[in-house]
C-alpha cells in the first residue's frame, strides 16, 4: 500500500502527517504557528512536523508529499504567500520540500485540499458538483465542477473567504472591507467581536452562520451548486446552531429554481480533513483524479 507525507499549513498550526492511499491517518504531528516568525523559522517548523510524523508512523518509503497551504499562492511556481502567515511571501515551498525530502511534492490551497479529500473519501464522493469550505482561523474553499477541481489562473480559485458579504463591514487582512473572512473567521471573531471563538455566544455563532450562508448563496447561484460542505475548527466547534443559521440564510437568498435546493452540511472527514486533504493533493495529482 502506498503512503504519503502530508503537510497542512494554516494560521493556527502547522500539521504534518502520514496518510495511506485509502485516506487512513497513520500519524499526525502539529505545531502552533508562531506569530512574527521569519521565513527560515517557519521552514524549520515545516521540516520538523514532517520528519516527526514519519518517525511516529515508522514508515520509511513514501510515494510523494501533498501540501495544503493557506493562500494566495502561485501554484505553477510553487510559491506561497499566506495572508495569515506574513513571514512567508513568495516562499518557494514546493521546491524546498522536494530538495529536503527527495520526493515529488504537490501543492494546493488548503481549502482546495479539503475539497479533494472530501471528494475522494468524504461527503463529496461520487458527487460531480460541490464546494467545500473551511471556516477556521481564516476562510477558504474549493470547487468541483463537472468532476474537475477549479484552479484558476494562478491556482487561487475558490477563495470564498473574500466574497463580500457586508458592504462597509470589517477590514479584512487582504485590505478590503466586508469579506466573509473578515466577518466570520476565528481570527476576526476575536478581533472585531472581542470573543474567543471557543467560547463564543450563541448570537455570534448565529451571526457567523448567517454570513457563511450569504456567501454560499452567491456561489450556489453563480456555479449551479446544490451541495456545500463546511469544515474547520470554528464551523465544527460552533456546531448545529451555526449550520442551521447558515442553511436558513442560504435558503432565504438562493431563490432560483436550480439553487433553491442547495444544502450546507458538515464535512465527513472531521478534524482530520485538512491532513487527509493535503495527502489527497498528492494522490489526485499522481493518479490523474479531479
Amino acid at each position: 500500500m502506498d503512503h504519503f507525507l502530508a503537510l497542512d499549513i494554516g494560521g493556527t498550526k502547522f500539521g504534518g502527517g502520514v496518510v495511506s492511499e485509502r485516506g487512513d491517518v497513520i500519524s499526525y504531528i502539529a505545531s502552533p504557528t508562531p506569530k512574527g516568525a521569519s521565513d527560515s523559522e517557519l521552514w524549520e517548523i515545516t521540516k520538523r512536523v514532517l520528519h516527526d510524523a514519519a518517525v511516529k508512523a515508522d514508515i520509511h518509503k513514501f510515494s510523494s508529499v501533498g501540501i495544503g497551504c493557506g493562500g494566495p499562492m502561485d501554484l505553477d511556481r510553487g510559491l506561497v504567500s499566506p495572508l495569515n502567515i506574513p513571514g512567508w511571501r513568495d516562499f518557494p515551498l514546493t521546491k524546498s520540500i522536494q530538495d529536503e525530502f527527495g520526493l515529488e511534492a504537490y501543492l494546493n490551497n488548503d481549502g482546495k485540499a479539503i475539497t479533494l479529500g472530501e471528494g475522494l473519501f468524504g461527503a463529496g464522493k461520487n458527487v460531480r458538483n460541490f464546494m467545500a469550505m473551511v471556516v477556521s482561523t481564516g476562510i477558504g474553499g474549493g470547487i468541483i465542477l463537472d468532476g474537475r477541481l477549479l484552479n484558476g489562473r494562478l491556482g487561487n480559485a475558490g477563495h470564498i473567504g473574500h466574497v463580500n458579504v457586508e458592504p462597509n463591514g470589517n477590514i479584512c487582512s487582504c485590505g478590503a472591507r466586508g469579506c466573509l473572512e473578515a466577518q466570520a473567521s476565528g481570527l476576526n471573531i476575536s478581533r472585531y467581536y472581542g470573543q474567543d471563538p471557543r467560547q463564543a455566544t450563541d448570537d455570534i455563532k448565529v451571526l457567523c452562520g448567517e454570513y457563511v450562508g450569504r456567501g454560499v448563496a452567491s456561489a450556489a447561484s453563480l456555479l449551479d451548486l446544490d451541495l456545500i460542505v463546511v469544515g474547520g475548527s470554528v464551523a465544527l466547534g460552533f456546531g448545529d446552531i451555526f449550520f442551521r443559521a447558515a442553511q436558513k440564510e442560504l435558503s432565504n437568498r438562493a431563490k432560483l429554481n436550480f439553487s433553491s435546493s442547495a444544502k450546507i452540511a458538515p464535512v465527513e472527514l472531521g478534524e482530520h480533513g485538512p491532513i487527509i486533504g493535503a495527502a489527497t493533493v498528492a494522490i489526485s495529482s499522481q493518479r490523474g483524479l479531479f
